[in-house]
């Protein structure tokens, strides 16, 4: 029974979790459903962005592939709760990863890991609880660029339009041995100022600080070349 057990349980990689049919139109169809209602980009170039960055939170901090796996899988999976309602996607998306990943023979602490992330990642609710939370919780507040933007008629942006379409370029910069993880934002300040940014995302700005203190560290936020944290 043991070794079937064994057997039935194996490691699952991020390579395997990307090519799963099942996540990418989970993943797709969610972002389809927050393209009607005016939402931004949550495409599966998001999910893979978010997961090479948690993976490179992680390498750079100098934790084990065992974590950055884990990590990378959470940040691919994070939002396949779209699919159900944008509304408590965190929670639905961690209910439906947990079965899926059961189904695929994952070692059940490793579920845990991957599902506690996933229900944890939006700020109205969660907060980063272990190393893979918070890299997942950096590596998705700071995905903030232009061509996240789905919305084609610049007159009809909102104001979470109009911050992602004036971010020209974000880079996320960790160094271990001081203790930092920066974020750096160049932002045109003809379609946003940096206050908006501040006051926009403030809540998300809250959660990473809380999010790079799991790690030891400070997050810092510069924006056009102002420190705002």
């Amino acid at each position: 029974m043991k070794d079937i057990m064994k057997e039935k349980q194996k490691g699952i990689s991020y390579k395997e979790i990307r090519e799963n049919e099942e996540l990418q139109l989970l993943i797709e169809n969610g972002n389809s459903v927050l393209k009607v209602l005016g939402f931004t980009e949550h495409s599966r170039r998001h999910a893979a962005k978010v997961a090479d960055r948690a993976g490179r939170i992680l390498k750079e901090l100098g934790y084990g592939k065992h974590e950055i796996e884990l990590a990378k899988i959470a940040g691919y999976m994070h939002d396949i709760g779209n699919s159900v309602n944008r509304h408590d996607h965190a929670h639905t998306g961690a209910v439906l990863a947990y079965g899926i990943l059961k189904d695929l023979g994952m070692p059940f602490k490793d579920v845990l890991t991957v599902t506690t992330a996933i229900g944890n990642h939006d700020e109205a609710t969660g907060t980063a609880v272990d190393v893979v939370s918070a890299a997942l919780i950096l590596a998705d507040k700071t995905d903030v660029r232009r061509n996240r933007v789905q919305n084609l008629v610049i007159a009809n942006f909102d104001i979470h339009d109009r911050v992602n379409y004036a971010a020209l370029s974000s880079v996320l910069d960790v160094d271990k041995e001081k203790k930092n993880i920066r974020m750096t934002l160049e932002l045109d300040d003809s379609m946003c100022s940096v206050m908006d940014y501040f006051e926009i995302f403030m809540n998300r700005m809250i959660m990473c600080r809380r999010a790079a203190e799991v790690f030891d560290c400070q997050f810092k936020l510069v924006a056009n070349g102002n420190k705002l944290c």
